[in-house]
C-alpha cells in the first residue's frame, strides 16, 4: 500500500528530528557585533590546476550584491599549510557490489606514490550501525590501506529497501553521519576537506508531496544548521559517485534543482539537504562523470595545493537566519573562483 504524501512527510520530519540538534543551538542573545566570515577560495581556469600567486587586489567579494572590504588575505600553498582530509566510504547508500569497488578504489588511491599522501588523511566508514571513524590523521597511505582492509563493514543492519521507509532511514543515517563528522572536526584549526564516496542519499522530494508550515520550518532549521556547521568548521564537502556515468542520468542531475540558497522556510524542500547540494554550496565538487574513484579523489585534493584564505566583516543588525548570497569576482579574465555560496546571519 502506498503512503499518502502528508504521511510521508510526517515520517520524514520525524526522522529529521534526530538530526542537527547541536548545529541548531543558537548563541545566547548579545549586543550586535561584527561577525567575520572566513572563506577558502580555490581559483582555477575552466580546466586545469588551481592558480597560484594572485594578489588581494585581484579579488572582489560581494555579499548580496554589495562589495565588501577584505579584512584579511593570505595565499596558501598546500605543502606549507596542511589541510586535513576525511575520506568516507558510504556503505549505506551503495549496493554490495559497488561497495567492494569503492573499497578497492580507495585502497588504490592510498597506495599510490609509494603510499605517500600529500595531506594528513583519516578514514571513515558509514554503515547501518553508525560511523566508524579512524582516530588521528596520517600521511602513510600504506598503513591507512591496511587499516581499511580491517574495517568491519557490517551490512546486516543497513537499510536496503527502495520503499519510502528504507529511503527515509538511509537519509537520516547519512545526515546524522555528516553532522557527527562535522561536529568532530570543527574544533580543529585550519581547513578540512571531506570527500564522501557515495551515489548520494535519497532526495525524498516530489511534486505530489506537500509540507505544512511546521514541517517546512523544521527542515529549514536543518538547512541553516548544516550551513553554519560546515562554515564554522571550515569544511569543504566533496561528492564522488562511484557509479560514474553508469548512474541514472535523471538522478545525477535532479539535485541541481535545489542548489540555490534558501532564504525562508516556505521555499524549502527535502532536496535542499541532498549530498550534492551541500557539497556545491560549501565550495566543493560533485564528480559523477566516470567511475575512476582513485583519480576523482586526486582531483578533489588538487584543491588543497593552492588556495586563498579571505575574510570580511558581515553586516550587523540582521535578523537571525537571514540568507546572504556570496560571490567572488576576479580581475583576471578566464579564471573561476570557487568557495562557499552563502551564509546565514547569526544572533
Amino acid at each position: 500500500m502506498s503512503i499518502e504524501p502528508h504521511r510521508r512527510f510526517f515520517l520524514l520530519v520525524a526522522f529529521l528530528a534526530t538530526v542537527m540538534v547541536s548545529a541548531q543551538q543558537d548563541s545566547p542573545p548579545q549586543k550586535p557585533v561584527s561577525s567575520r566570515i572566513f572563506l577558502d577560495v580555490v581559483v582555477t581556469p575552466k580546466s586545469g590546476q588551481p592558480v597560484r600567486d594572485l594578489l588581494e587586489q585581484d579579488f572582489t567579494i560581494l555579499d548580496n550584491g554589495a562589495q565588501q572590504k577584505i579584512a584579511s588575505f593570505q595565499a596558501v600553498e598546500g605543502s606549507h599549510s596542511p589541510v586535513d582530509v576525511i575520506l568516507l566510504i558510504d556503505a549505506v547508500n551503495a549496493g554490495y557490489s559497488i561497495l567492494s569497488f569503492e573499497r578497492e578504489q580507495v585502497g588504490q588511491f592510498l597506495r599510490a606514490n609509494g603510499g605517500h599522501l600529500a595531506q594528513p588523511t583519516s578514514l571513515a566508514i558509514l554503515t547501518g550501525t553508525g560511523t566508524q571513524i579512524q582516530e588521528g590523521f596520517s600521511v602513510d597511505g600504506n598503513t591507512l590501506s591496511a587499516s581499511l582492509e580491517q574495517y568491519d563493514m557490517d551490512l546486516r543492519n543497513t537499510p536496503r529497501s527502495a520503499s519510502f521507509y528504507g529511503q527515509a532511514e538511509r537519509y537520516q543515517l547519512s545526515l546524522k553521519a555528516l553532522e557527527e563528522l562535522a561536529v568532530r572536526e570543527t574544533p580543529r584549526p585550519g581547513r578540512k576537506i571531506m570527500i564522501w564516496v557515495s551515489p548520494g542519499w535519497p532526495i525524498l522530494t516530489g511534486h505530489s508531496i506537500t509540507m505544512d508550515d511546521k514541517q517546512q520550518q523544521h527542515i529549514f532549521g536543518n538547512v541553516v544548521g548544516f550551513s553554519n556547521l560546515l562554515r564554522r568548521g571550515r569544511i569543504t564537502l566533496y561528492s564522488i559517485d562511484p557509479l560514474g556515468a553508469g548512474d541514472a542520468a535523471v538522478r545525477t542531475l535532479y539535485w541541481k534543482d535545489y542548489v540555490k540558497g534558501i532564504s525562508k522556510p516556505s521555499q524549502v524542500e527535502a532536496g535542499n539537504l541532498a549530498l550534492e547540494v551541500l557539497a556545491t554550496q560549501s565550495g566543493g565538487l560533485v564528480l559523477n562523470d566516470n567511475n575512476d574513484v582513485a583519480a576523482l579523489v586526486r582531483e578533489c585534493l588538487a584543491d588543497t595545493s593552492a588556495f586563498y584564505e579571505i575574510s570580511f566583516d558581515a553586516p550587523v543588525g540582521d535578523p537571525p537566519h537571514k540568507y546572504h548570497h556570496l560571490e567572488v569576482r576576479l580581475a583576471k579574465p578566464g579564471l573561476i573562483a570557487r568557495t562557499r555560496q552563502g551564509y546565514y546571519s547569526q544572533p
